[in-house]
């Protein structure tokens, strides 16, 4: 009689568990719709994630421990303040061709080997510094808005689709990245085919993906945050090499577990010469300052953007 009644209680213990279950993997869905979308999208169950690799777990775990809670990961403030101006004249005049070596050696001087959340001093440095050499101003806030970080790791993403019914073989190049088998965070970019403009040609072409899904604010502020950050200018630099790609957010990801915090386009991710072995990398991403929208998508073309000369009144710590 005993046993019976235990197996009884267990039984119930069990069916409360997975009605438990169920109810919060509901709950999750209704509150973050783009992450029930991206576990679509990657032919993932939410009850199935926790059956990954342990050791990649832990490795993401660790990874978002420290970028959200280890401000000592940040760049030391004695670096500080790093005046790129007297950099860039003691340099004399550096050619077009030389920017992103330049860029690159200058980076180093001041970033972390490990990718954190930077101080706010530096972004501000580091974004004079690419203005200056580039042309396109960008900044690591813009209109109140910022990421989780602007340096972080990214990772290929295969092409999106554009339309219903896009397939890869649509596509004019790098088809041997496939294509996702759901659309991107923001839907389909147009309703058909024949809607489909150069514009949204070169969006696809040249999209990011970003964490917009961690956002602290995000449940709250979703409407608005929804619509401000969908097709979103951005610039992408790596820092190993000073290239640089101006792209559009137009998805969401990667998940938190993977231990990156942006995913590139196929010819993003070539732009900044990471298409090959790991195809990831450390990566520079800020906001393009760009109201007018006059800066065009794709690779940062220092030769007709680059400005040799720097007056001596930027000098002051309030140009930066």
């Amino acid at each position: 009689m005993k046993k019976k009644s235990a197996r009884k209680k267990k039984t119930s213990l069990r069916e409360k568990i997975v009605s438990q279950r169920l109810q919060a993997e509901k709950e999750f869905h209704r509150k973050h719709p783009h992450a029930k979308e991206f576990f679509e999208k990657k032919g993932l169950k939410l009850e199935n994630v926790r059956q990954h690799s342990s050791k990649l777990l832990a490795a993401g775990t660790l990874a978002g421990g420290l970028l959200l809670t280890s401000p000592q990961l940040s760049v030391p403030s004695a670096k500080l303040p790093y005046d790129w101006v007297k950099v860039l004249t003691d340099a004399g005049l550096v050619s077009p061709k030389d920017s992103p070596n330049f860029l690159a050696i200058r980076l180093k001087e001041v970033l972390p080997k490990i990718t954190c959340p930077l101080d706010p001093e530096v972004e501000r440095q580091i974004s004079f510094l690419v203005e200056k050499l580039s042309g396109i101003r960008v900044r690591a806030s813009l209109e109140g808005e910022r990421l989780l970080t602007c340096y972080g790791l990214i990772g290929a993403e295969q092409h999106l689709p554009r339309f219903l019914g896009d397939t890869v073989s649509q596509h004019d190049e790098w088809r041997e990245s496939g294509i996702t088998p759901g659309r991107g965070a923001w839907g389909y970019f147009v309703k058909n085919k024949n809607e489909l403009s150069n514009e949204d040609i070169l969006r696809e072409k040249y999209y990011v993906a970003v964490q917009t899904l961690y956002l602290p604010d995000w449940e709250k502020r979703q409407p608005f945050l929804r619509d401000w950050y969908q097709y979103r200018k951005v610039m992408a630099i790596n820092p190993q090499n000073g290239q640089a790609v101006v792209a559009v957010i137009a998805d969401a990801g990667p998940a938190a577990w993977t231990g990156k915090q942006f995913g590139g386009s196929p010819e993003v991710m070539v732009s900044l010469g990471l298409h090959q072995g790991m195809r990831k990398g450390p990566v520079l991403l800020f906001f393009v300052d760009d109201p007018e929208n006059k800066v065009p998508l794709g690779p940062v073309d220092f030769d007709s953007s680059f400005m040799p000369k720097i007056t001596v009144a930027e000098s002051s710590r309030k140009a930066i």
